[in-house]
């Protein structure tokens, strides 16, 4: 098998796709790596539109509702701000509100996190709004493999899927061997990265990379964790999240969004919130994420905002104790 980069698993997750159904076609603000994909495919399937976020996205509504399948890629999620009157009145109800009558399969994909030292504007990891958007599924890969099957899954999918991308995974030279054949990872299955018996960590994202390496510090200190990805926050696969805990009976989430209303607290709620889990857990589940405030430019600030494997530790060993 090939080993392939993040941003490079997505690419060819994009080339299986439109080979395997003319209606997939992408609407983005700039070529990038898609640009790979145009001669193949040419400009009219994969389209750098004008930098209109709010139309562009309303046109792959319209697109999708006629029966396409619209990829839309603004680049950083901090561009598509413009457009969320589209991704949430329309492209999140959409279906709803027709009643059911015709499916909306878009995919929306941005990019998400810090640690490029890119200002407070264009540092966000705001994936905690769109899980409360009702009609929204969200996916956040954390691997090339995990990238590449579930872009194909999200894409098959017959209803509105965001996927956000750490900007640093497609930055690191992170590698994975990634099968060239066909393969699909079902949408809300989550990922045992390592297995574990004395404390379960979750992380999201980039985190997953942190956790394991925290993970390999305290099996040196005889403390065996497990590292859980949950890859899709909506549907959230809470029966292999509580099952660990279960076994574990300690919690420790860690998340790059702000501490408050972040994804590692719908996690830490959904634990503690069923009866047996709650029993089996020896100590509070401890939340691992970024301070209330916006992200520092500055690189030293930057990096002391952005969980670690060192603050992972420290919430390990303080659930333990």
């Amino acid at each position: 098998m090939p080993e392939l980069t993040y941003t490079q698993a997505t690419i060819e997750a994009f080339r299986e796709e439109m080979r395997h159904d003319p209606k997939v076609f992408h609407l983005c603000g700039g070529l990038g790596p898609l640009a790979s994909l145009v001669p193949e495919f040419g400009e009219e399937r994969v389209r750098v539109c004008p930098i209109s976020e709010s139309a562009y996205v309303g046109a792959a509504v319209g697109a999708a509702g006629a029966g396409f399948r619209p990829i839309v890629s603004p680049g950083m999620m901090t561009f598509a701000f413009t457009a969320m009157d589209q991704i949430v009145n329309q492209m999140a109800k959409i279906h709803y509100m027709f009643g059911g009558q015709t499916p909306f399969p878009i995919v929306f994909r941005a990019s998400i996190g810090a640690g490029r030292a890119a200002a407070a504007q264009h540092s966000q990891s705001p994936h905690p709004l769109f899980i409360n958007i009702a009609g929204l599924k969200v996916l956040m890969p954390s691997t090339p493999y995990d990238a590449k099957g579930l872009m194909k899954s999200a894409i098959r999918d017959n209803n509105p899927v965001v996927v956000l991308e750490d900007q640093m995974l497609g930055a690191d030279s992170l590698t994975q061997e990634v099968p060239g054949d066909e393969y699909l990872i079902p949408i809300g299955t989550a990922d045992i990265k390592r297995k574990g018996t004395d404390v379960t960590i979750i992380a999201i994202s980039k985190m997953v990379q942190r956790a394991l390496e925290a993970a390999d510090t305290l099996a040196a200190e005889g403390i065996s964790a497990e590292v859980i990805d949950p890859r899709t926050l909506v549907p959230m696969d809470k029966d292999t999240l509580r099952a660990s805990v279960q076994k574990t009976g300690h919690l420790v989430v860690v998340d790059e969004a702000c501490l408050t209303g972040s994804a590692a607290a719908e996690i830490s709620a959904m634990v503690v919130e069923d009866p047996q889990t709650f029993r089996a857990l020896k100590s509070p589940p401890v939340r691992v994420c970024a301070p209330d405030v916006p992200m520092p430019y500055a690189p030293i600030m930057e990096q002391y905002c952005i969980p670690n494997a060192d603050r992972i530790l420290e919430a390990v060993r303080e659930t333990l104790s």
